[in-house]
């Protein structure tokens, strides 16, 4: 004799199929529903006469094809909305073509100027949690050695970048087409500690991947969400 109620079992073998057939292109939710009336029928051919489903039975039975029917609907529309999002957020990247962004990292490169300095550098910027009393920039050359440094005095909490004028500690331009970094100290009281700091990078074009788009900045720096912009410039 047949059980009253569809087993756990029985419903999972129903999904399996179910999430099969929506890899070769069948409606799942109709399959799912023909194989669930199937197998109700034919319980309800093989049932005992002198103990007949109770009506609770068969609308246990209805509730639990719908809740699966549901969730495979919410996942459609889960699935959609997240496509409409990536979708979303691309066209958002392209829109950045061509700008300048301020995203993670410490990086200055140098480049040459036509004005009396000589020399040009690329924004560097900091993110703050909260207000500091100074911070103070070490510029960096190859191997690590501070070759100059600033302080910005006060600053509250919030995105800030700044520019350095290329010059060494001895007055001397930096190398041009060369990289340096910056290392960044906050001060507050007597505590000192190393806020996230920013770089300075022109957007290329926008990557689409399996993360969603991504911001191509060039050779020199590896693409990064749209979140991960700070600052446009």
């Amino acid at each position: 004799m047949s059980s009253p109620v569809i087993g756990n079992s029985t419903l999972a073998n129903i999904n399996g199929a179910a999430a099969k057939s929506s890899t070769t292109g069948v409606d799942s939710g109709s399959e799912l529903n023909e194989r669930f009336m199937t197998l109700l029928v034919t319980q309800l051919k093989n049932q005992d006469p002198t103990s007949p489903m109770e009506n609770s039975d068969m609308t246990a039975q209805l509730a639990q094809i719908n809740t699966v029917s549901g969730i495979e609907k919410l996942n459609d529309s889960l699935s959609a909305i997240t496509d409409q999002i990536d979708a979303g957020q691309a066209l958002q990247a392209t829109a950045l073509i061509g700008q300048g962004v301020m995203v993670p990292g410490n990086r200055i490169l140098v480049g040459t100027s036509d004005d009396a300095n000589g020399v040009v550098t690329t924004p560097i910027g900091v993110e703050l949690d909260s207000a500091v009393e100074d911070l103070q920039i070490d510029i960096r050359g190859a191997s690590g050695e501070i070759i100059d440094s600033f302080s910005t005095g006060p600053l509250s909490a919030g995105v800030h970048s700044f520019t350095w004028d290329g010059k060494l500690a001895d007055g001397s331009n930096a190398a041009v087409d060369s990289t340096y970094t910056a290392s960044l100290t906050g001060t507050v009281g007597d505590e000192t500690y190393a806020p996230a700091a920013l770089n300075y990078a022109l957007v290329n074009g926008v990557i689409q991947g399996a993360n969603g788009a991504q911001l191509d900045l060039g050779y020199a720096q590896d693409p990064v969400a749209l979140s991960e912009v700070r600052q446009i410039l």
